[in-house]
């Protein structure tokens, strides 16, 4: 049988490594912004297309100036065309380059240029279209593209002055709205401002929404920082309590030999609870150094999902003075899983949190469908305040009221986030609280391949 673990992060940021999940898919924040760029592109170039095919029509049939339609719309129809590849294109393909959408712009002066040029070139007052592609150019494009569209453009347009025929029109400026020439500019001028409009506007929203994205990243990346100086401080904490846990361990033993507290029952057993919470501290301080990556052998283990479970249940109620402990397990069937201390260790952070709000009752519900490992943990406490439930997960937002408290439920959350999970609080109609940790099960299960030798 060949075992393969799906995915389990063990974290180590005590020893300063904070290792995550890679990304789900392959695009970057980047291609994602130039796909939504390049597609915005396209849904302006069919506001173009139906724009020329309005205005060529009004121009030869509303004021009877004569144009070549037939070779104007068969570039109509080539531009259409490359649109409708273009968007197949960002369907299939995510990434979307600078030069991709140079090209794509370099089509729309070409496809310009060559209707300027059968419609009066120079003297066509739509040549005031090319100042949209360069406007589109440098809000899309790198610098260097962007002063090649200018350069492009100009070129274009004095290769019309050059070369292009000028349409039999009056030269009626003076009877200002009523002279086609000042009628054409008009709508030039109202086609360009609409049409900027329109696509800095959702330019605008795309740029906003990936500021946001890497405000989101930058804070989770200050949080794991913050993980970071914990962890090292928790690690250079551990190695100062072992030596004088170690001392009270042995005065403890020689305790339990001395006259006065043998016969001393009471005595006797006060040294033997004192005994058993040292061990508990001890035991903490070498979990604390294993996550530190130091004595850490595989720590990492296999195991089931209910026997991790019941494993952790049984040891937690061992140690907690918890009065009544609600353990409900929904599994309808058992899966192997990697078991890992920090995967426990978050657990228990919200366990604890749950018995100092509610020591007289505690509930654990542990559930399962087809993706998600959840567990949900209850308690009759007075709730979460909304002040918490805004700000869920940021550090030392406790209402403990202890200095450095509020780091239980930071950690959680960023324990389950690394898993590619999330943890929601809530308060229960009943009273009390309810926090859930949902965790994908490709994270922690072991998937079984059998391997045929022939």
């Amino acid at each position: 049988m060949a075992k393969r673990a799906k995915g389990l992060i063990v974290l180590q940021t005590i020893n300063g490594q904070s290792q995550s999940p890679p990304p789900t898919t392959g695009i970057g924040l980047d291609d994602a912004t130039g796909r939504k760029n390049m597609y915005q592109l396209a849904q302006l170039r069919w506001i173009a297309v139906v724009g020329q095919i309005a205005t060529i029509l009004i121009v030869h049939f509303g004021f009877g100036i004569h144009l070549p339609l037939g070779t104007m719309f068969l570039l109509l129809g080539c531009l259409t065309a490359f649109n409708a590849v273009s968007l197949l294109r960002t369907k299939i393909f995510h990434e979307v380059s600078n030069g991709e959408l140079f090209f794509a712009l370099l089509v729309d002066v070409g496809i310009l240029t060559a209707q300027l040029y059968l419609s009066g070139g120079a003297t066509n007052p739509f040549t005031f279209l090319y100042l949209l592609q360069v406007t589109l150019g440098a809000m899309l494009l790198q610098a260097w593209s962007t002063w090649t569209m200018v350069a492009i453009a100009a070129s274009c347009f004095g290769g019309l002055a050059f070369f292009g025929k000028p349409l039999a029109l009056p030269l009626d400026h003076d009877r200002g709205l009523y002279s086609p020439y000042i009628q054409g500019m008009l709508i030039c001028f109202v086609l360009n401002a609409a049409l900027l409009v329109i696509f800095i506007t959702r330019i605008g929203r795309n740029l906003r929404a990936r500021d946001s994205h890497l405000a989101d990243l930058r804070q989770r990346a200050a949080e794991e920082e913050h993980i970071v100086r914990i962890g090292l401080l928790a690690s250079g904490a551990a190695h100062e309590l072992g030596t004088p846990l170690a001392t009270l361990a042995v005065i403890l033993g020689d305790w339990r030999h001395m006259e006065p507290f043998t016969k001393d029952p009471e005595l006797l057993l006060e040294i033997n609870e004192m005994q058993n919470q040292l061990l508990r501290c001890k035991a903490i301080v070498s979990n604390t150094l294993l996550s530190a990556g130091e004595a850490r052998g595989e720590f990492s283990v296999k195991t089931t999902i209910c026997k991790f479970l019941n494993d952790l249940v049984e040891e937690w109620r061992a140690t907690r003075p918890v009065y009544a402990f609600s353990y409900t397990n929904e599994f309808s069937q058992d899966l192997l899983m990697v078991s890992d201390l920090a995967l426990k260790q978050m657990v228990y952070n919200v366990l604890d949190n749950a018995l100092d709000a509610s020591p007289r009752w505690i509930q654990l519900k542990a559930s399962c469908d087809a993706e998600t490992l959840t567990l949900a943990v209850a308690d009759e406490g007075p709730g979460f305040a909304p002040a918490m439930l805004a700000h869920l997960g940021k550090p030392f937002q406790s209402s403990k009221g202890r200095a450095g408290g509020g780091l239980g439920l930071f950690l959680v959350l960023n324990v389950a986030r690394t898993l590619g999970g999330n943890v929601t609080a809530c308060n229960r109609p009943e009273g009390g609280a309810l926090v859930t940790i949902s965790l994908p099960l490709a994270a922690i299960i072991i998937e079984e391949t059998t391997v045929y030798v022939g």
